[in-house]
């Protein structure tokens, strides 16, 4: 009986080691089946792509050979992707009335598609009707001499915002576009426009297009969750701070940088 007690205390202790290896066993199995997703937003500055000296059709499409997504994330209606799709399957070339004003994805998108291992994601929350409703009530409110100073105060915030910005002297300059500094020059206008507008507006309103746009971006986020892949998100520059705040709240993310990619394609 004594020798029984005797070997109790050693075969807790084999017990408890033997749990704590189980835990460990798990706790790095659950860790090596749930890698987190690389996210990267790249702003694009849609038909100056076709103008701008650096920032251009080339200069985008060595960054994306460079960056290597696994997803394109893109400023796409899931309505418009279908027909784009089909007509550049068909003879390379897009038609679609929406899809064909984004030289970032009619040259450089798409054609990648060819040679690369990505797959396109349309996200948009755009619509026509949205648009033109948009468009038709910012057209009203311009005429209203009962809103003069509103539309005064919006006015006068673009301008400050676009003197701003030219005053850095990097107006398109991919380096600067990827920065804090220039999503708070943006904001001057676009946050007046959304304070003064946004509800009147409706869907087309720029705090709730931006809601729309990242409904689908989060979507997508939610589909391959923990795939350990690498998902690049494109959208107009304007776009970017928006998407950064609330990317930047989610933990199953690695939300990357985009400089040092932008140093890379500087080297070559």
């Amino acid at each position: 009986m004594q020798k029984s007690f005797k070997f109790l205390p050693l075969l807790l202790l084999i017990l408890l080691i033997s749990s704590c290896n189980d835990h460990t066993s798990t706790d790095r199995k659950e860790t090596i089946e749930k890698p987190k997703n690389e996210v990267l937003v790249l702003g694009t500055i849609h038909g100056g792509h076709l103008t701008d000296s650096v920032y251009n059709t080339d200069y985008l499409e060595r960054l994306i050979k460079e960056i290597q997504p696994d997803y394109i994330l893109t400023e796409i209606p899931p309505s418009s992707f279908k027909e784009a799709m089909d007509g550049f399957k068909k003879n390379d070339s897009i038609s679609e009335s929406r899809v064909s004003r984004f030289p970032e994805y009619t040259d450089v998108v798409f054609p990648l598609s060819k040679e690369m291992d990505f797959e396109i994601i349309p996200t948009a929350g755009w619509s026509l009707s949205m648009a033109r409703e948009r468009s038709k009530k910012l057209r009203a409110i311009s005429q209203d001499t009962s809103r003069t100073e509103d539309w005064a105060a919006y006015r006068n915030a673009n301008r400050l915002s676009d003197s701003i910005y030219k005053a850095t002297g990097k107006v398109n300059d991919p380096y600067f576009i990827h920065t804090n500094a220039y999503d708070s020059i943006q904001d001057i206008g676009l946050q007046t426009y959304n304070k003064l507008f946004n509800e009147e507006l409706g869907l087309g309103g720029w705090e709730n297009i931006n809601i729309a746009h990242y409904w689908n971006i989060e979507k997508a986020l939610e589909k391959h969750r923990y795939e350990g892949k690498r998902i690049l998100i494109t959208y107009g520059a304007g776009h970017k701070g928006w998407f950064l705040r609330e990317l930047r709240k989610r933990d199953d993310i690695h939300l990357l940088e985009l400089e040092p990619f932008l140093n890379a394609i500087e080297e070559e």
